[in-house]
């Protein structure tokens, strides 16, 4: 289940967002949190597992036509291709209208979704 971030997941959003390789360093982890609270045409979105704990986060860019994924993170117990469908998925279903699109760095994940959806 995606869950939009509030500010009382702050802590929760930090440590999913840690996994990420680009985002070790604390300053750059903030600033990358802020950087998604600066503008209503970004969100973050943190995903329950089956057993209801938090165990992933994605950010996106909303656009008219399209959600851009820009990060896709999850804990390592979870990580897997299953899972990362799954958040695809839901993220599809809470944009109907939108085409699911990533960066340079996700567009392999969106494409093995995309794929397996065909």
């Amino acid at each position: 289940m995606l869950l939009k971030y509030r500010t009382d997941y702050e802590k929760v959003a930090m440590g999913l967002l840690s996994l990420a390789p680009a985002l070790k360093k604390i300053d750059r982890l903030q600033a990358e949190l802020q950087w998604y609270q600066d503008s209503d045409a970004r969100q973050l979105l943190l995903w329950k597992d089956l057993n209801q704990d938090f165990s992933g986060i994605v950010g996106v860019e909303l656009r008219p036509k399209f959600v851009i994924v820009r990060l896709i993170a999850l804990m390592p117990a979870v990580r897997n291709h299953n899972q990362t469908n799954t958040i695809l998925t839901e993220l599809q279903d809470m944009y109907p209208k939108q085409r699911i699109m990533g960066t340079l760095e996700t567009t392999g994940i969106v494409a093995k979704w995309e794929a397996s959806h065909e």
